[in-house]
């Protein structure tokens, strides 16, 4: 199992405030809302997940627990975790 991203986007206002925060996974696309890379976070970069989504204004975004598969690809719905 591992967390990944989910925007909720009728919660989100694009402020832009978390691709700021996490420009690793996290793009704006060009009316500032969040583009979200599907990928598993990996315990490198957990902590600036984490920052990013205690710090969205609207809770719009989430780690959502997953599981995943042979390649680390994430499967299923997961679910959400603040």
């Amino acid at each position: 199992m591992s967390d990944v991203l989910r925007v909720n986007p009728i919660a989100c206002e694009g402020h832009g405030l978390c691709a700021e925060l996490f420009p690793e996974r996290i793009r704006l696309d060009d009316w500032g809302y969040p583009i979200v890379d599907p990928r598993p976070i990996t315990p490198e970069l957990e902590q600036h997940a984490r920052r990013a989504v205690d710090s969205c204004p609207t809770l719009a975004l989430l780690l959502a627990r997953t599981h995943t598969n042979a390649t680390g690809a994430a499967v299923g719905p997961g679910r959400p975790r603040r």
